[in-house]
């Protein structure tokens, strides 16, 4: 069994309780939050150890690793500590706010020889998975464009900030919304996106940061593409991600629940006759140990687990790979003050 302490009860870190406390081969040791009222509940009703001082709850249980749900600007503190102690870590995304802390955290990962996980959960999702799968089999030819997108309604008028949309602890859109969508790109084309030009990052309710980016991607391949992301996007009922790829031989357009696959040949081989062929998350989607929100939740969880049981494994979304992500954002907002 592997024993695990998480910090932060906020509603993915209540989500990563559930997913981790159904788990087989982990003993969820305790988790910490600095709000009574939550602590108490959560002690009086799940019957699990409460700290609100997680350097205490690391130091005196000495756990195999800590999942570290919190404010994006906590997080470097927190998992520089739970390394130091040979702790491996799960970082909820996005990685950091600055990239130097980003690369201090990567570093240190490395050197210990630790499983450092980020959670860009869409890279679990099927839909993406199979495109990535059909990319690299070149069911579409040679690709020649692509167009990355994700719209919400999270900021829909003007109102106090929350920690998500401040610029000292959660940064914005850029942060929150937009990192998924590069991750994502990353993913799915096996590649880096290493440069952005004529970003445009506007302010729409808030007050501090960015509600929306918009900017023109480049891979190393050469390949190019456009980014649109806007939470403030009241036509959506809830987040809408979507990663459509043109081809010399055909397109792919995918979203969480729907892969569309257009080819100019009978391909019998993958099941695809030549025009529109459609597949469906539902048949992309392996069974798994227990499902919340979404299948893709427990596939993130259970691939950190068995990263930690077999140390030959490799993490499709390491502190390295996250760290990419990082780098790109930090490039966007270079090139949107040009």
């Amino acid at each position: 069994m592997i024993n695990i302490a998480l910090i932060g009860l906020g509603k993915m870190g209540m989500s990563h309780c559930a997913l981790l406390g159904a788990h087989p081969d982990v003993n969820l040791v305790a988790v910490c939050d600095t709000d009574a009222l939550v602590l108490s509940a959560f002690k009086k009703l799940a019957g699990i150890v409460c700290y609100s001082d997680y350097k205490k709850m690391i130091d005196e249980l000495r756990p195999d690793a800590v999942f570290v749900v919190t404010p994006t600007n906590m997080h470097f503190e927190m998992v520089d500590y739970a390394l130091d102690r040979g702790c491996h870590v799960f970082c909820e995304k996005p990685f950091s706010l600055t990239l130097e802390q980003g690369e201090k955290m990567a570093k240190k990962v490395r050197e210990k020889n630790l499983v450092g996980q980020v959670g860009y959960v869409y890279r679990f999702v099927g839909t993406y998975r199979e495109m990535r799968r059909l990319l690299k089999l070149g069911i579409i030819g040679k690709p020649v464009h692509f167009m990355a997108e994700n719209y919400g309604p999270v900021v829909l008028k003007r109102k106090s900030s929350t920690w998500r949309s401040a610029k000292s602890t959660g940064g914005g859109c850029l942060y929150d919304y937009a990192a998924h969508v590069l991750d994502l790109v990353n993913f799915v084309f096996d590649d880096e996106i290493i440069e952005a030009r004529g970003t445009f990052m506007p302010s729409v309710f808030s007050e501090e940061v960015d509600d929306a980016v918009y900017s023109s991607l480049f891979l190393k391949s050469g390949l190019g593409g456009q980014l649109a992301v806007n939470w403030s996007d009241s036509t959506h009922r809830k987040a809408s991600t979507s990663i459509k790829v043109e081809g010399d031989a055909g397109k792919l357009e995918a979203d969480t629940t729907t892969l569309k696959i257009y080819v100019n040949r009978d391909i019998p081989e993958e099941g695809l006759e030549k025009g529109w062929n459609v597949k469906y998350l539902t048949s992309l989607t392996p069974q798994v140990y227990y499902n919340l929100r979404g299948e893709e939740f427990s596939l993130e969880d259970d691939h950190f687990i068995q990263c930690i049981k077999d140390a030959s494994k490799r993490n499709i979304i390491s502190f390295d790979e996250a760290l990419k992500t990082d780098t790109i954002i930090h490039k966007l907002i270079d090139d949107s003050r040009v």
